[in-house]
């Protein structure tokens, strides 16, 4: 096509390309935690929407901390081959811890400290991919570039929802047949179906947890070395290599 709607010089990019994929990838895990964690909260724990809401509160709170910081430090002195992979992994750490849930958890014990952990992480991927997504642009596909980041979060998230929830419903599907003869009474049958769900958000947050690891390992190999955007006043023979249309 003469015009495309999403030239290759865009993408083909390193670090633009890193900073999609990794949107695209977190997005997925970001909104695994946020569908998943609010059934337990809600289902199992019997929360409220409201103190629901208030539960996720840390997690938004240290993700604009970080992000805001990221944003006006780690761009300038770490490489986002550095911090965007490392935000990764600290996300899938905190996937991973999250199947510690149980039927009785704590949330001051077992779901705020992977919140922050998280909210720690998705911020040093965040701060990194939205400002890589769009650097280096020529002017006319500023717009593009900037839709681009946002569309793959959006992709990310939408596939995120139907591939984890499918996951989930199979899995607690399997748990149910393969303990269906223990469940003798009614009380029994109650609880088989809420250690079913138990065993699908564990599933579901493994699965999350390695789609973190793998976004860390690829991002790690396709962004650039070096920091994107060199400090003011760097001499010349300091600065980074920046990012190339």
């Amino acid at each position: 096509m003469a015009n495309p709607l999403l030239p290759l010089r865009v993408v083909l990019d390193r670090n633009r390309g890193g900073a999609y994929m990794s949107m695209f990838l977190a997005a997925i895990g970001m909104f695994g935690v946020f569908l998943f964690l609010t059934y337990y909260l809600e289902e199992t724990l019997q929360y409220s929407a409201v103190k629901t809401g208030l539960a996720f509160l840390p997690l938004t709170l240290i993700l604009v901390v970080v992000a805001g910081a990221g944003n006006v430090i780690l761009l300038t002195r770490v490489s986002p081959r550095i911090a965007v992979p490392t935000g990764l992994l600290l996300a899938g750490v905190a996937m991973a811890l999250l199947t510690r849930i149980g039927l009785h958890a704590s949330y001051a014990a077992d779901v705020l400290p992977t919140l922050l952990l998280m909210g720690i992480g998705l911020g040093l991927v965040f701060a990194p991919a939205f400002t890589l997504g769009t650097l280096g642009v020529d002017r006319d596909d500023a717009g593009v570039a900037s839709a681009s980041i946002n569309v793959a979060q959006q992709i990310g998230g939408s596939i995120g929802t139907s591939l984890l929830n499918t996951i989930a419903a199979t899995a607690a599907a399997s748990y149910v047949t393969a303990h269906a003869a223990t469940a003798t009474s009614a009380a029994g049958k109650q609880l088989l179906v809420a250690n079913s769900l138990i065993h699908s958000y564990h599933v579901v947050f493994w699965v999350g947890a390695a789609v973190f690891a793998g976004a860390a390992v690829l991002c790690a190999l396709l962004l650039r070395s070096g920091v994107a955007i060199p400090r003011e006043g760097a001499g010349a023979g300091t600065q980074a290599p920046a990012v190339h249309a």
